[in-house]
């Protein structure tokens, strides 16, 4: 039986019901690492609310996911089903972004949230002797966490609790009751006596314990410093292979070894075993490490509660540390991989921008970010964190004269790092300074030799930016100049092609006798180059109390389909303006069209209407069928008679339908973007559309046509436009139209 969800609206109530929601799950399914994300309304960026089994510094790249990303999360959410990946090899082959950034062996499972108004995700993940497939029990357990996830984030966000998180809630791992005082005291003589070193983590890699063997073994070069970070305080242990072993054993959840060599040549074995409170790591000479024999395989007898526990004997995965001059740490590799790759999936600017900043701060620790761009002479800020609005104001479309420490690293193309504030106000005594910054990087960003801008670190305490460091951020520059440059004559294009797109469209609708119009037009998705869909209300000269709705759609998405649309939207317009029937104005149109050879075909649907005797007729070349909604409520999918796509065969016929068209009818016109779902058959989309159109409450059209839009953006990624038209004959005086 479930356990009901409290209402209560406080802040800290919440959050610990959904940490006891995760941890119960945790617990049935055997799952070492959870995380919980939220989509925010109104936003389609997925944001990590809750992470349990796993240092934040590991979990920072993916605090936020956008929605129509590659990722096991978001796709769980946008298409509402469970994500189970049984191991390395089907993370590689399904996400393989996320098997490069991530290249170890474990189990991972996302499921949408559930039960509730609030959309999100959570995210488990076991070792790899975890079986390949989830068991009904751990389905039901996944599924039970989902709708009680939802039924917390729905009754915070009906309480007006703000959910909104610079950085997600970080759980305490349960703990298991205080050991026996002399038992305790027993276990820690006992490491006090053995000959072999060892030394404990916790799950963010800091020291909360040491053996006096463990300080001898690792002898000079630095020394094990409680609360610290060995590969921090021990300089031969500075290579990326100390940080990735305890990344691989916090992730993977299996033993790691690897070994380093002492300043004085002496070759040590380090051996890390993974626990759910923390890491316990041997230390042995390089000799002396016999290894243990391979683990059994996992076995379906394994209860769900079993898969966080590892089998009695494992054997370690080993590597080589090799330290040569200033090392470069893990974690800044991670974080420089993890920017390479998603800055080669950014389109425009703004994707650029998100990036950067949901990368940078968190990988170098910043607590301030500026991005800004380089226009004829003048700093444009592109986004910015850390930083009040006020204060990025004051160099927005400034020159960048004004302002020493741009102009002097864009003009050498050299960075500059500045590790106190004494050393700030020395070296530039009249640049501003945010709040109480002690340290910054100011690094320019050049792609093929012309300056894209400058991006701005800032830090609150002095920062020594050893030399690794900076290669790596004198690396990210030149990534993220790059990437900018690319976004930006994307930007630029897209710019000019919208324009010449929605120059093509009517601006505004005529006003047509004895019937109500709306239409709407949406762009696709920001990855999509120009469509072709267009629309038109057209006056006949020969019959002035009638008018033609024509809605169309050109095969591809480039300046040659815009521009196709354009002649062919003119030649229509010509044609219907004269009285011709909407038969022959398609047959006309698909004559002038294969005369033309463009390559490209076209769908389009006609509808005359003539509101004085209630009629209209209707011709379709290829399109998506129209909908005609009765004044009692009840909608009918038409079913015209077919005709080919425009373009195809010089001599095709477009017979005309003639249905009847009563006081207060709803004609819905549209092209195929506001149906096509991935994964659904457009048949069923459409009869969807019908019932949403049969339901709905006709009274105000406008309303009603932002809802069918709105409608059509939940299902993401779109990758076509969308054009709209309602038409609404006049009712009968005294009839309501609201249902």
């Amino acid at each position: 039986m479930e356990r009901p969800v409290s209402a209560s609206t406080d802040g800290r109530a919440w959050i610990q019901q959904l940490e006891d929601t995760l941890a119960e799950a945790m617990g049935r399914t055997g799952s070492p690492v959870s995380l919980v994300y939220m989509l925010p309304q109104g936003e389609q960026v997925l944001r990590l609310v809750l992470l349990g089994g796993l240092p934040w510094d590991l979990a920072a790249p993916w605090a936020r996911v956008p929605l129509e990303t590659a990722t096991p999360v978001a796709d769980a959410v946008r298409e509402e089903r469970l994500v189970w990946l049984g191991g390395q090899e089907e993370i590689a082959r399904h996400y393989p972004q996320l098997g490069m950034l991530l290249p170890y062996d474990f189990v991972l499972a996302s499921a949408p949230v559930t039960g509730g108004p609030i959309r999100g995700g959570i995210v488990l993940a076991w070792p790899v002797w975890h079986r390949p497939e989830p068991s009904e029990e751990e389905r039901e357990a996944i599924a039970l966490c989902s709708r009680r996830v939802g039924q917390v984030l729905g009754h915070a966000v009906t309480g007006r609790t703000s959910l909104h998180f610079d950085k997600p809630r970080i759980m305490a791992p349960t703990r298991p009751p205080d050991p026996d005082p002399t038992q305790a005291r027993a276990a820690y003589e006992f490491a006090e006596r053995l000959p072999t070193g060892c030394c404990a983590l916790d799950l963010d890699g800091r020291v909360t314990f040491y053996n006096p063997a463990a300080l001898d073994l690792v002898g000079g070069g630095g020394t094990l410093v409680l609360g610290q970070r060995p590969w921090e305080t021990l300089s031969w242990l500075r290579d990326p292979v100390f940080e990735d072993s305890f990344r691989e054993t916090v992730i993977a959840r299996r033993p790691t070894t690897f070994t380093a060599v002492r300043p004085s040549g002496t070759r040590l074995d380090f051996t890390l075993h993974p626990g759910d409170h923390g890491i316990s790591v041997s230390l042995t000479p390089a000799d002396a490490l016999t290894a243990p024999p391979a683990a059994p395989p996992a076995t379906a007898e394994q209860g769900p509660g079993s898969a966080s526990r590892p089998p009695a004997a494992q054997t370690p995965s080993r590597r080589q540390a090799t330290v040569l001059g200033e090392p470069v740490g893990a974690t800044a590799l991670y974080h420089l991989t993890h920017l390479a790759v998603a800055l080669t999936e950014a389109v425009g600017v703004r994707d650029v921008a998100r990036i950067v900043c949901d990368q940078l701060i968190p990988g170098f620790g910043a607590q301030g970010l500026v991005l800004l761009t380089v226009e004829e002479g003048r700093l444009g800020v592109v986004t910015h964190r850390g930083y009040s609005t006020e204060f990025v104001e004051r160099i927005d479309n400034e020159p960048v004269s004004a302002f020493a420490p741009h102009r002097e690293s864009l003009a050498t193309g050299k960075p500059i790092f500045l590790a106190t504030y004494a050393e700030f106000r020395r070296s530039y005594p009249d640049a501003p300074r945010f709040a109480m910054r002690n340290a910054w990087a100011f690094l320019p960003l050049i792609a093929s030799g012309r300056a894209m801008g400058s991006l701005v670190l800032s830090y609150d305490r002095a920062r020594t930016f050893p030399p690794s460091e900076r290669a790596v951020l004198t690396s990210l520059s030149g990534l993220i100049a790059q990437a900018l440059d690319r976004a930006r004559l994307y930007d630029a294009k897209q710019t000019l092609t919208r324009a010449l797109q929605t120059g093509l469209l009517p601006h505004s609708l005529p006003h047509a006798p004895g019937v109500d119009v709306v239409a709407r037009y949406l762009p696709a998705g920001p990855d999509t180059d120009i469509g072709g869909d267009f629309y038109d209300l057209i006056h006949s000269t020969s019959a002035p109390a009638t008018v033609s709705a024509v809605i169309g759609d050109v095969e591809g998405h480039n300046v040659h389909a815009a521009a196709l649309m354009g002649q062919i939207r003119i030649a229509i317009h010509a044609l219907a303006t004269a009285g011709t029937p909407p038969g022959a104005v398609l047959a006309r149109t698909n004559r002038l069209l294969t005369d033309l050879e463009p390559g490209l075909f076209t769908s389009c649907l006609i509808a005359h209407l003539d509101p004085l005797r209630h009629r209209a007729r209707l011709a379709t070349a290829g399109h998506p069928p129209a909908l005609l909604r009765h004044p009692d409520g009840h909608t009918d999918i038409l079913d015209l008679a077919p005709g080919l796509l425009l373009g195809i065969d010089p001599g095709g016929e477009y017979p005309t339908t003639e249905v009847p068209f009563p006081p207060g009818s709803l004609l819905v016109l549209y092209t195929d973007g506001l149906v096509e779902v991935p994964g659904t058959d457009i048949e069923d989309t459409t009869r969807s559309l019908a019932q949403q159109v049969a339901r709905a409450d006709t009274g105000n059209l406008d309303e009603l046509a932002d809802a069918l839009v709105r409608r059509a953006k939940q299902a993401v990624p779109r990758h076509d436009d969308i054009a709209l038209l309602l038409i609404r004959s006049h009712p009968a005086p005294g009839t309501d139209t609201r249902r």
